[in-house]
């Protein structure tokens, strides 16, 4: 059973100077101002001391999350022919479908360091990219050329784009009343929608893989580049956060709920008033019948995004007076994410 969301939030995850509470997000729905505003302060006061959080009673209904992962875990079982037909690109248009050892996530932003990277340590995953669906030039790579499965792979997933899209609004809002902004400081930085749905499939693998090369890991040590991640893990376990001091740190998948992380963009956005938390996958618990090998994981992420047009200036509340300045000069959103994406491909 699914730990209760409680108020002040409980921390599943604890331990020295890192705690992930667990937020009841439903009062954020409601219609009164004290629960909004008591919910709103847990989820800011989270992404200021931990840049990670859980949310639960989501308004997202579970069975639609479930039929996701489905057609998710159907997709990666198409063929490799049909899988390259529809692959990735550019980091301007992020689209389309990434094989293995393609991508690595790093920390760096030195391009050469990340290709030493990919070939001393590739990332054990394989992943598809959708972005919104109205873009002039940069249209998805779906699946529906193939059959019927990808035609309604095609609809399940533009749907729940659609609904993590509002979610994304929400989250934003809640952080903006967290710091003494408008309810609706952020909705007109979020209207278009110029997010990225990517599915995630990390293969099984052999326990001998990560016993030879110590270093091996399904994604490399990472922070997000836009404003907040929406993580909806299975039930495997892997993703790991780094506290103050260096330790990793389990984030343990619990039912019902979405991980939410801040990105660099948003602790920029914010004079790093709020943290984005490096984190990275593992290897999970090994087979339960013996077999020696770790067992394949499937995650559902949603990179939430300022709309690519915006300039990012330092937010009001954090620079003024004794608060020290801005650290940071204004930025383009888009411009921004494409130079952090062109790195890691």
């Amino acid at each position: 059973m699914a730990p209760t969301a409680t108020y002040p939030p409980a921390a599943p995850v604890a331990r020295k100077n890192l705690a992930i509470p667990l937020i009841d997000f439903q009062p954020l729905l409601s219609s009164s101002p004290d629960a909004k505003a008591k919910t709103s302060d847990a989820i800011f006061s989270a992404f200021k001391e931990a840049g990670f959080l859980y949310l639960q009673n989501l308004p997202i209904d579970p069975s639609a999350l479930s039929n996701v992962f489905s057609h998710s875990q159907r997709f990666f079982a198409r063929p490799n022919e049909q899988k390259e037909a529809l692959a990735w690109t550019t980091p301007r248009a992020n689209r389309g479908y990434t094989t293995f050892g393609r991508e690595k996530v790093s920390s760096t932003l030195d391009r050469e360091e990340v290709q030493k990277e990919k070939s001393a340590v590739p990332d054990l995953k394989e992943s598809i990219e959708i972005g919104r669906d109205d873009e002039d030039g940069f249209p998805n790579h779906w699946p529906d050329r193939f059959d019927a499965e990808g035609a309604e792979f095609k609809k399940v997933m533009q749907d729940f784009f659609l609904q993590c899209k509002e979610l994304h609004r929400l989250v934003m809002s809640a952080i903006g009343m967290g710091m003494g902004l408008d309810e609706t400081y952020f909705d007109d930085f979020v209207r278009v929608g110029n997010n990225t749905l990517r599915l995630l499939h990390y293969p099984p693998v052999k326990r001998e893989v990560f016993a030879t090369n110590k270093d091996q890991v399904r994604a490399g040590a990472h922070s997000d580049y836009g404003s907040i991640t929406l993580l909806f893990q299975d039930m495997r376990g892997g993703l790991q956060v780094q506290s103050l001091d260096g330790e990793w740190l389990d984030v343990t998948p619990i039912e019902g709920t979405v991980v939410v992380n801040a990105g660099d963009l948003l602790a920029r956005w914010s004079n790093d008033t709020i943290r984005s938390t490096k984190h990275r996958v593992v290897e999970p618990p090994l087979r339960e019948d013996g077999v020696d090998e770790y067992p394949a994981r499937y995650s559902i992420a949603y990179f939430g995004n300022p709309d690519f047009h915006k300039t990012i200036e330092v937010l009001p509340g954090t620079w003024e007076n004794e608060k020290g300045g801005k650290k940071y000069e204004s930025i383009n959103s888009g411009d921004y994410l494409e130079q952090r994406l062109s790195v890691t491909y």
